[in-house]
């Protein structure tokens, strides 16, 4: 059977819980600013599960979580405080996870385009992916700086293919949520979702994608069923 990678043109990465473990500086960035509002800190587990749909999203879930109430005018202080903090702490405790490197390379060099698309805003993306050694892979990184096109919108994927000059059946998109399966669907695109990232305590599998997988490397070892001409993803090899 046909790689996967041999069946596709481009591949698009989700950021937060795909290519980078985001959540500790995140977490540390949000109980600071629940320090000095006087709300009680939380658990990084708990702040991990509202990770996924851009700042003013993760704060208002934040400070709602807290013993904060703030009127607006005090959720907009909330919000300007909270990116204030976690702009001086994007990369001190996050890392990478396993095996993104050698993958992003091995693809990079097989003559595939690669795109970062993430719900993330580009004043904390860019800087993040620069930090994490990440930039150099991609052809470009398409940002949530606008609420209508984040994921699960599919705009920013749509772009993406676009810009890549790559029908949407030939983009793969790695994400690790249902947003990033419904953006795809919703796109026309493959996707391929890692289990270990931030998908609200919902098993991934459940959304249906073309693939699950467990290690970022494993994405090279997809493969696809000849008879369905490179459309139908099989089991792990």
């Amino acid at each position: 059977m046909p790689k996967l990678i041999d069946c596709i043109d481009a591949v698009s990465f989700d950021l937060d819980g795909t290519l980078v473990d985001t959540a500790p500086d995140l977490a540390a960035a949000a109980n600071m600013m629940l320090l000095i509002l006087g709300g009680r800190p939380l658990h990084e587990e708990r702040v991990t599960a509202f990770i996924g749909g851009g700042i003013d999203e993760f704060v208002a879930k934040i400070v709602e979580e807290s013993t904060v109430k703030p009127d607006p005018a005090q959720h907009a202080a909330a919000n300007a405080l909270f990116r204030n903090l976690y702009g001086q702490r994007l990369f001190e405790r996050s890392h990478l996870y396993s095996g993104v490197v050698d993958t992003l390379r091995t693809l990079h060099e097989a003559g595939l385009k690669l795109f970062c698309v993430t719900n993330k805003e580009s004043k904390f993306a860019l800087p993040l992916l620069r930090s994490a050694g990440l930039s150099g892979f991609f052809s470009s990184v398409f940002c949530g700086d606008r609420c209508e096109d984040r994921k699960p919108s599919p705009n920013m994927l749509l772009a993406a293919c676009e810009q890549a000059g790559v029908q949407p059946s030939r983009m793969l998109l790695v994400g690790d949520s249902g947003a990033d399966v419904v953006a795809a669907q919703a796109a026309g695109c493959r996707v391929v979702v890692v289990d270990y990232g931030y998908s609200h305590g919902m098993p991934v599998a459940q959304f249906q994608p073309d693939g699950v997988v467990s290690n970022f490397e494993e994405i090279l070892a997809l493969s696809v069923a000849q008879q369905s001409g490179c459309h139908a993803l099989r089991a792990i090899a």
